[in-house]
């Protein structure tokens, strides 16, 4: 940035740094030691009366952002904001002199401190640090955004995350919540016998999910890769070689649009057991999402956007097509030429693509009149065919498989399979793939035909499952954006 481009208040910071310097002051400071953060002090004295504090005499030594000061003459107060909380700091000139004490009064808003003292309560009883040694740590440059309206804009809020962490407790709270809701999911499934393994995110082949990649290209090998939009095909590889049961939790990457549930880039888990089907898999994303959600709320009842979701097991199981009957009258278990199909989609308004088969228009159906109504936890089960080429046709009615995705609040959280293990059959679907991008399809698979070679070698019998980990947070958070549970969203470039 270039001095002409400076306002007022970033002119006179820079002023002040250069006069820390001419002080023999480093602007920009060095380590310190602290003994205790904000909380911890609370924690541990915050039952301590005045008289109780006088006796014990307790030595702390703390490092923060000055996020309020007052005072005036020899005595000062300030607060101090580390990434825990705040507290009160108390400065005298007579108790930490002449020198530091001007370097108290030189601070502005924002700038990074270092205090040695010993605590003490105030004539309003508020736990307070008496300073006995003051440190300037590091100059802010730039001010704070005012402290009564904050970073009113979001977008503003997203693309500077740093300043929303200092001044809005909120999102200090979702970022440092996010870390033990992925921990909490790991430990359900390390306590299973899941071995958590990391795959690659360039795949030579799309394939896994129906989604639009990113492209890249590596230029030692000359060869194009998609940023991978699923972790299913290489999981599953390793569920051919033996190791019976494994997670990865991982970023995916999705060329498309962007809204409040969307990110290009965002984190899910997903999990294959080997022995297992559809039903294992109801069983262990009911268990993971329920526990989780008591180890992190203690309780099983989330408050989201002021409607209570009660997820304790057993949640809701609905067949896709009963689910349909019941909202629109259409009963798609009648068996219909496409043709009849696409009239019926029709006649209720349901917009048709050029490439659906029965399957597509099923689905269709599902999202125009099921989804939306969907609130509590529930399990929708038995996708058509042909929007499941990697699940197993279900036994009795082999238009339809053992899927099921879980859906909360009219979105999708978790997308799971009896997982298809039979090559002959998955090298069909990949073809009926092709064919289908071949008609206009952007987020069909292509052939993997390594995939089908390692199916050859044999997969046993497996139940796989996917789980969308960022809208989970939301949930658990009460925050209704994705982008406000990810720290650095993609954003439009400033016009």
């Amino acid at each position: 940035m270039y001095q002409d481009d400076l306002n007022e208040q970033q002119l006179i910071r820079r002023q002040k740094a250069q006069e820390l310097s001419d002080m023999g002051v480093e602007p920009f400071g060095q380590k310190y030691e602290r003994t205790h953060n904000a909380k911890q002090i609370i924690d541990l004295y915050s039952n301590d009366d005045h008289d109780t504090l006088e006796e014990k005499q307790i030595e702390v030594s703390i490092a923060g952002r000055i996020v309020l000061k007052r005072g005036q003459g020899k005595a000062g107060f300030m607060h101090i904001m580390d990434r825990d909380g705040q507290i009160q700091v108390y400065v005298r000139q007579d108790r930490v002199g002449e020198d530091q004490y001007a370097l108290f009064k030189h601070a502005d808003l924002g700038d990074i401190v270092g205090v040695k003292g010993v605590l003490f309560r105030t004539k309003t009883n508020e736990l307070t640090i008496k300073a006995s040694s003051y440190t300037h740590l590091t100059k802010a440059l730039r001010p704070l955004p005012d402290k009564f309206h904050g970073l009113q804009d979001k977008e503003e809020a997203r693309r500077r995350r740093y300043v929303d962490l200092i001044v809005n407790p909120d999102a200090r709270r979702v970022a440092m919540t996010r870390p033990k809701i992925i921990r909490s999911i790991q430990n359900y499934f390390d306590s299973k016998g899941f071995i958590e393994v990391e795959t690659p995110v360039l795949h030579p082949i799309l394939g896994g999910a129906a989604a639009r990649p990113f492209i890249t290209h590596h230029n030692t090998l000359d060869m194009d890769f998609y940023l991978r939009i699923a972790t299913e095909l290489p999981l599953k590889r390793l569920i051919v070689g033996g190791l019976e049961a494994v997670y990865e939790i991982g970023r995916l990457f999705r060329n498309e649009g962007m809204d409040a549930k969307h990110n290009p880039e965002f984190t899910t888990i997903e999990a294959y057991l080997a022995y297992a089907d559809m039903g294992d898999m109801m069983d262990l994303v009911e268990g993971c999402l329920s526990t989780v959600t008591q180890e992190i709320l203690g309780s099983y009842d989330i408050n989201y956007q002021d409607q209570i979701i009660h997820m304790q097991a057993p949640w809701k199981r609905w067949h896709m097509v009963d689910a349909i009957k019941e909202i629109s009258g259409v009963d798609f278990w009648k068996h219909m030429t496409l043709d009849e199909a696409k009239a019926i989609a029709k006649e209720h308004e349901v917009h048709v693509e050029k490439h659906f088969s029965f399957g597509h228009i099923v689905e269709a159906f599902f999202e125009h009149f099921v989804e939306d109504k969907i609130i509590q936890p529930t399990i929708i089960y038995g996708h058509p065919i042909e929007i499941s080429p990697l699940a197993k046709k279900n036994a009795a009615d082999p238009r339809f498989t053992d899927r099921f995705e879980l859906f909360i609040m009219k979105s999708e959280y978790a997308n799971a399979f009896s997982e298809l293990n039979d090559p002959i059959d998955q090298k069909e679907r990949f073809e009926n793939q092709v064919k289908e991008k071949e008609m206009g399809n952007d987020e069909a698979s292509e052939m993997d035909v390594d995939f089908i070679e390692a199916l050859e070698y044999g997969m046993p019998p497996t139940g796989g499952i996917g789980i969308g980990i960022d809208r989970f947070i939301m949930l658990l958070t009460d925050t209704p954006n994705i982008r406000d549970v990810i720290l650095f969203p993609h954003l439009k470039n400033r016009t």
